[in-house]
């Protein structure tokens, strides 16, 4: 893991009743982090996602993802080290709101 993906994965797994998995394979892809119970599926960005054939791919990637009835949340590894608390909200909001 990365060192946005501990952060994160150290913030995650405290949310109450709420149980994440990390690097949890679905179909031909490795989610970064997922609750099965409500199907998040939280990914962390590195630098390299801001390339113009990595963001075609990540994006073929969330359609598939939501096709197989996932919700993709992405965040840039600055989000998750530096703004956390926002980042943690925007997954429980996401939660709560499906």
């Amino acid at each position: 893991m990365t060192d946005a993906e501990r952060a994160l994965w150290n913030a995650i797994r405290n949310i109450p009743n709420k149980r994440f998995r990390r690097q949890h394979p679905i179909g031909d892809y490795i989610a970064d982090f997922i609750c099965l119970k409500h199907k998040p599926i939280i990914e962390v960005d590195g630098g390299y996602h801001s390339e113009p054939h990595q963001q075609e791919d990540d994006a073929a990637r969330t359609l598939d993802l939501n096709r197989m009835g996932y919700r993709v949340i992405r965040f840039s590894n600055e989000e998750v080290l530096y703004n956390t608390e926002n980042v943690i909200e925007q997954i429980k909001n996401s939660i709560v709101n499906n």
